[in-house]
């Protein structure tokens, strides 16, 4: 029979006031934790956590400035900024959004570039903010909306500012246009100054005095509820509008040098060689800059972007021709400066020009039966190339590149516009590290009349031929009028002060003979009521053979000689200087000549007015 155990009441009564013990103090510990923290958020970090409950409430919403206008030199409005409405969906109020759009697109123009940015903001934003879906609705659009408004929850229309190029393409290249921000912009910008900012300066003086033009943020300081609807405004400070701008550029002149070019490609350029101001920058074809504002269409886009005349392509700035002999006035004056050549030099010209003891290659003259007996002076007038492949083998590259240096080929001209090209300026050093070949002979007698590895554009040619007006002393081209922060304070460069005043006289005569004598390759476009120095140039768009002979007629228009002329006026106190590139445009005398001459005469009788 087995016996029962009988039961430890004293150990089974300490262990339980152990465990009891052991689990009040493990209370009381974790009591002391809670009441610690309890004390630390309400005692000690107390305004802490009340600047956080505060910020849950209280917010600031951003308010944009009003971006500045822009002006010509005379005050007419360029660029400015319009009332438009833009129609915007609060998407949390819609029940079915693809029906609306639908709906929508029977009633106003809807392209698929907003359909797309709209459903980007869609998935970005959410679901109680306004999101845009068309800009610059017309007045017939507004009414189609708002007499059934009430039907269509969610949508609404919003008055607003909407920037506007009041003369479209005309000033497409120097304005530039503003767009939507993106993504490469938040890289470059204050983030903070552009919160409330939509749109950004894309190029031209839009982007290049975007700061200037655009202001400073202002901000409400806003009452929010939990979801972050805004309930109420307890404080504002209102933005700063930005400055507005005043450009240099003449408009009427502006007009009359496109009108000028007419339907050709090319590019116009025209400084005040007091002053640095530039007058005209023309490239031609240009654009709307209206419809990049507000997101272009795709089709649109790419028919601007794969149009054989590239029409976003700024020629002024970025395009890089061969002088031709518009370059010959400034090899002939580095000939005079190193006494290669004088007043009384002459030489035979039959027509083309053989390197002596070099290889029986025959470097032709425009003018295939050639000029005769010429001097300096005719060889300038009359554009002889034979005269100056001598001129330059005598002066060698070594001189030739570093004087067109000092006039400023080869290097940027730092307007105050973004994208500039330097051109090129070639020399013995330049084709070794570039080509690592030697320098030949015959690439010198190419670059003394302006053709072979020598590219300029039409603002360095512009600066160049002010600088030539000045005799050395080199003004700074800017296109704003006041705000401008490049120097203008007129510069000479050490090799030109070296020139002897009477050689710049003598080129200067020269330069006028072109033009006032009759002989002068661009004797048609005279005037009598003030002398003008010019200089003509046809340059090759591609190489022919010894024998052949070039044929406008025969060869595609792309393929045909730019045209070019360079002038400055009056010729013996110059005020304004120019230069006129007319891709495939032919000869410079026929074509670019005439055209300099209807903006110059405009220029110096509204002077003398």
């Amino acid at each position: 029979m087995r016996r029962e155990q009988l039961k430890d009441h004293y150990s089974e009564a300490r262990l339980f006031n152990n465990r009891a013990i052991v689990s009040i103090i493990m209370i009381l510990i974790l009591l002391a934790i809670v009441l610690t923290r309890m004390v630390y958020l309400q005692i000690i970090d107390h305004n802490h956590y009340t600047t956080l409950s505060n910020d849950n409430r209280v917010k600031l919403v951003p308010i944009g400035p009003t971006r500045g206008l822009i002006y010509d030199r005379n005050g007419i409005l360029l660029a400015e900024n319009q009332a438009t409405y833009r129609l915007e969906i609060i998407p949390e109020k819609v029940n079915d959004m693809e029906a609306l759009l639908q709906q929508l697109a029977t009633m106003i123009e809807i392209r698929e570039h907003d359909l797309n940015q709209f459903r980007k903001a869609l998935r970005q934003k959410r679901t109680f903010e306004n999101i845009p879906l068309r800009f610059r609705l017309n007045d017939t659009e507004v009414a189609k909306i708002s007499a059934i408004q009430h039907r269509l929850p969610g949508v609404h229309i919003v008055a607003g500012l909407s920037r506007h190029y009041p003369l479209g393409k005309s000033f497409a290249h120097v304005l530039g246009y503003v767009g939507r921000k993106d993504v490469q912009d938040l890289k470059l910008i204050d983030k903070t100054n552009y919160i409330s900012t939509s749109h950004i300066g894309k190029s031209g003086i839009e982007k290049f005095y975007e700061t200037h033009l655009h202001g400073t943020v202002g901000y409400q300081q806003v009452e929010t509820n939990a979801q972050g609807r805004i309930l109420r405004v307890l404080q504002q400070t209102q933005p700063t509008a930005g400055k507005d701008l005043q450009l240099t550029i003449d408009a009427p002149l502006q007009a009359i040098a496109e009108q000028a070019l007419g339907e050709y490609s090319g590019s116009i350029v025209t400084i005040d060689t007091r002053s640095g101001e530039v007058l005209t920058l023309v490239s031609n074809p240009g654009f709307d800059p209206n419809l990049f504002v507000n997101g272009i269409g795709y089709k649109e886009y790419d028919a601007l972007s794969n149009s054989d005349r590239r029409p976003l392509y700024n020629r002024a700035l970025h395009g890089r021709y061969p002088p031709g002999s518009t370059i010959k006035p400034f090899v002939g004056l580095a000939g005079l400066k190193y006494g290669i050549t004088n007043e009384h030099y002459e030489i035979y010209c039959p027509g083309y020009y053989i390197i002596p003891f070099g290889e029986e290659r025959k470097f032709r003259d425009w003018k295939r039966s050639g000029h005769g007996i010429v001097d300096l002076d005719d060889s300038i007038t009359e554009s002889c190339d034979v005269y100056f492949y001598d001129l330059a083998l005598n002066l060698s590259i070594d001189r030739i590149s570093p004087f067109l240096g000092s006039f400023g080929f080869g290097n940027k001209v730092n307007i105050d516009m973004p994208s500039e090209n330097a051109g090129l300026l070639p020399s013995r050093q330049w084709k070794r590290a570039r080509k690592h070949q030697p320098w030949f002979p015959g690439e010198t007698l190419n670059t003394g009349i302006g053709q072979g590895f020598l590219l300029t554009t039409p603002l360095q040619l512009a600066q160049a031929t002010a600088t030539f007006a000045n005799q050395g002393k080199a003004v700074q081209p800017h296109i704003a009028l006041d705000q401008v922060v490049l120097p203008k304070e007129k510069t000479i460069d050490p090799l030109l002060a070296s020139v002897d005043a009477h050689h710049w006289s003598y080129i200067t005569r020269a330069m006028t003979h072109v033009v006032h004598k009759h002989k002068g390759t661009a004797r048609h476009i005279a005037n009598d009521q003030f002398k003008m120095a010019g200089k003509t140039g046809t340059a090759q768009v591609f190489g022919i053979k010894q024998e052949e002979k070039y044929d406008a007629e025969s060869i595609d228009v792309k393929l045909r000689d730019h045209a070019l002329f360079i002038a400055f006026a009056p010729a013996d106190k110059p005020r304004i200087a120019i230069a006129v590139v007319v891709e495939n445009g032919g000869s410079g005398g026929a074509i670019a000549a005439p055209i300099a001459a209807k903006i110059i005469n405009h220029y110096m009788t509204s002077e003398s007015s």
